[in-house]
């Protein structure tokens, strides 16, 4: 049985993938704006995902390209410093990896792959430890420093793409393949979850954000799996639906991505968007009891 059949047997297709399509929605869109001034003369947005200037007054910069360029030594603009705290508090919000799964757009390309690693029915392969990409990170701070430039953003996969899809691909195209082959034949979610160091810097932001997802009817699940198949961070389900060692229903690790799959695959609704705060669990059994002597 494919993943999400339940799901969509209960709750029906639109529903059982209402956050996936406002994802793309999403990563789309914000794309669309970004090439509306190249391809159509329609500035809206002008710059790309290290910095932009919205309707010719927000500033918005990455955080991470702004920490490379002080340990590089360059001086920033006021409004790049402006942008990097509007972005920082935003993401301390909404949680930082909301950025993988919302907006960039190098997660359209790894989730083709993994749909179609699930479609071609490959399992197994490679093995590495997800906080390796915070070795990679650290590394790419440390290059900064000792180079003097931002020398990481020269090779990033995610700033290349998004360059490329405006400015012209070229051989961006080799880089961009090679990571949609990796995640197709070597590793399951290898490049998103396990090396990205642009992945790890949101982590680190999501650790202490707002918007959480929670297993807030957990004594519903039925242990179909079909949460841990989608989730592209898996471990970071457990905890929350088990309540593995007295831990609350709300899912704290820095590592979700508030993606939304594992709402929208979930016949029970066992899942909902809450805050960090909102610990409260359904007692689904109980409710059922009082259901009953009430008739």
């Amino acid at each position: 049985m494919s993943i999400g059949h339940d799901a969509i047997a209960a709750k029906g297709w639109l529903r059982a993938h209402r956050w996936l399509l406002a994802r793309r929605v999403s990563q789309l869109g914000i794309l669309a704006l970004f090439l509306l001034g190249p391809l159509a003369g329609v500035w809206i947005v002008k710059g790309n995902l290290s910095y932009s200037l919205t309707l010719g007054v927000l500033p918005l910069t990455d955080p991470l390209v702004q920490l490379q360029s002080l340990l590089a030594r360059h001086l920033p603009e006021t409004k790049a410093i402006v942008g990097a705290a509007i972005v920082l508090a935003f993401y301390l919000v909404v949680g930082g990896r909301v950025f993988c799964s919302w907006v960039c757009p190098m997660n359209l390309v790894t989730d083709a792959a993994a749909w179609l690693r699930e479609r071609l029915g490959i399992r197994g392969g490679a093995h590495a430890s997800r906080e390796a990409r915070y070795w990679i990170l650290a590394m790419t701070l440390v290059l900064a420093a000792l180079t003097g430039s931002l020398a990481w953003e020269l090779v990033n996969p995610v700033s290349m793409l998004h360059r490329g899809l405006i400015f012209g691909l070229g051989a961006v195209w080799l880089v961009i393949l090679a990571i949609f082959l990796f995640d197709l034949f070597v590793m399951k979610d290898g490049w998103c979850g396990h090396f990205c160091p642009v992945g790890a810097f949101y982590g680190l932001l999501g650790k202490v954000s707002l918007l959480r997802t929670a297993a807030v009817r957990r004594s519903a699940c039925n242990d179909c799996m079909d949460c841990f198949a989608v989730c592209p961070e898996p471990q970071v389900i457990r905890p929350a639906l088990k309540g593995v060692e007295g831990a609350g229903p709300v899912i704290l690790a820095g590592a979700c991505s508030n993606c939304g799959r594992c709402i929208d695959v979930c016949a029970k609704d066992v899942f909902a968007y809450g805050t960090r705060f909102g610990g409260r669990v359904e007692n689904v059994s109980a409710s059922a009891r009082t259901a009953s002597t009430c008739k």
